[in-house]
């Protein structure tokens, strides 16, 4: 069973799938492992991922991949997916996101199609305007089936006119086993290593942002609430991970609030240093603005670190106010220090709320056990590879032929 896995660039989310989908088997292929092949729509260096490909896959060297791409691109990248699909003669197609890879694969015509959503290309970029709500609903109607992480991805797609029962949803999850909690719970903030440089004195609450410095994630908001935090509590220090566009912005509210020495910027780490930020942290924090089911949502709950994340419904479907951590309204910086205020001043719940979040993760976070949902996606596909959005309008063609 040859597949081609298409995605937009190369990031640790798609290192996940493709070290997952060598190791699957397939009645349809006779039980033999899948023959994966991958490729990249364009490199961007956001999320990059520093590990190599599994060495099973198959990298299709092309005419996309190799810098950042805009739409007067797609007509020759086109014309060279056709060509790669012409001579490789794939079984099925994964591609995603649904603006991008999923809607080349789409216009180059070949079934079945596995779209993948990633979150924001349905909950957020779908309504950005005509042009991509029109990209859109030309993908899905032509999507043998949809894979999503969450309940809001799927009511979006739904919205759109896709079939529910075309729909595979499963969070992506973590590997539970090196996202895991500290072995002493009572570690200090100076006993780990990825905090060495922030262990101060006085400085003993660690609020962790691990999301990327871009608008949709809304690191800008930590910084301000950060700031109004600061004014009501000593001994606050916040670790950056990450950065992005709004670099200059976000420093800029910390000098004028003289809070540098009480931030780390660690930058981009790698994969295997993450597991220590999110145990040496008393509260891990995000305000995006658009999610599904975040994987560093997920990752902090496996690690036993408390949340406090926006009140938007990827994160609804994870988070119980009170028990794995707390909700804020989405945009609202004083709500979200009063929430830091609040998690300071009752550290007789994090214990608790420590646990509960592990619990949460082993119940609902476990990759092994997730993954297997991509199976299904594709045996669903290949069982019925022509797309239900067409079947509609065939069907209709029919009618109007009957009458």
């Amino acid at each position: 069973m040859r597949i081609l896995y298409f995605t937009r660039d190369y990031t640790p989310h798609d290192h996940r799938f493709l070290t997952t989908m060598v190791k699957q088997e397939l009645p349809e292929s006779g039980n033999h492992p899948l023959e994966i092949f991958s490729l990249r729509l364009e490199r961007r260096g956001l999320q990059r991922e520093d590990r190599p490909f599994p060495p099973e896959v198959r990298q299709i060297l092309w005419k996309g991949g190799t810098r950042p791409i805009t739409w007067r691109n797609f007509p020759t990248l086109l014309l060279d997916l056709r060509r790669v699909i012409d001579h490789e003669k794939f079984d099925l197609i994964h591609a995603g996101p649904i603006q991008s890879a999923a809607f080349l694969a789409a216009l180059s015509g070949f079934r079945p199609l596995v779209s993948m959503s990633w979150g924001s290309d349905l909950l957020k970029d779908a309504d950005r305007n005509w042009w991509l709500r029109w990209v859109t609903r030309f993908t899905l109607q032509r999507t043998s089936v949809l894979i999503g992480d969450c309940q809001a991805v799927a009511r979006k797609a739904m919205a759109f006119g896709y079939p529910e029962e075309r729909i595979v949803l499963f969070p992506w999850g973590v590997d539970l086993e090196q996202f895991s909690p500290p072995q002493n719970p009572s570690m200090q903030v100076q006993d780990s290593p990825a905090f060495q440089q922030v262990a101060r004195e006085g400085q003993r609450f660690v609020l962790l942002s691990v999301r990327s410095w871009e608008p949709v994630y809304g690191v800008d908001l930590v910084v301000k609430a950060f700031a109004l935090a600061a004014q009501q509590i000593d001994g606050l220090h916040l670790v950056l991970l990450g950065g992005g566009s709004q670099a200059g912005y976000i420093r800029q509210i910390l000098l004028q609030h003289d809070l540098m020495d009480q931030v780390t910027f660690a930058g981009q780490v790698k994969n295997y240093q993450l597991p220590d930020y999110y145990r040496s942290s008393d509260l891990y924090i995000s305000a995006s603005h658009s999610d599904g089911s975040s994987v560093s949502l997920m990752e902090a709950l496996a690690c036993g670190c408390p949340v406090l994340v926006s009140d938007i419904p990827g994160n609804r479907e994870w988070i119980t106010h009170g028990e794995q951590g707390w909700l804020f309204p989405d945009h609202d910086a004083v709500a979200l220090a009063q929430g830091i205020v609040q998690a300071v001043r009752q550290p007789e719940k994090l214990p608790d709320m420590r646990r509960k979040a592990r619990v949460l993760a082993e119940q609902r976070a476990d990759w092994k056990k997730n993954s297997q949902q991509l199976l299904r996606a594709y045996q669903l596909a290949l069982s019925s590879p022509h797309p239900p959005g067409l079947w509609l309008k065939d069907r209709k063609n029919r009618q109007d032929l009957s009458v």
